[in-house]
């Protein structure tokens, strides 16, 4: 696991997601800038997880994201997720 806001400070959207193609890694993030790279621009992605868990703890969110992961860790490579309090959407268009 790589935590890019401290191995690379500063890199740009793009930079972020060429990354975690190159470890074949899904991307973990709270940045929504990731959607429209990847609906909008059509860039390819081993997968993305976007967290919508604003205002929740830091252990309820990890809590919640783990339990998605665990329960549908298969179906989240190569797909866009969307992880929320109350439901999780798995698009994968690719």
């Amino acid at each position: 696991m790589l935590y890019v806001a401290e191995s690379q400070q500063g890199a740009g959207d793009q930079d972020v997601l060429d990354l975690a193609n190159s470890q074949d890694a899904p991307l973990l993030t709270q940045d929504k800038d990731f959607g429209e790279l990847v609906y909008r621009l059509k860039r390819l992605h081993t997968g993305v997880i976007l967290l919508r868990l604003a205002g929740l703890s830091a252990e309820l969110k990890s809590d919640l994201t783990a339990r998605a992961i665990r329960d549908h860790g298969v179906r989240l490579a190569g797909s866009f997720t969307v992880i929320s309090v109350s439901i999780i959407r798995i698009r994968r268009d690719q």
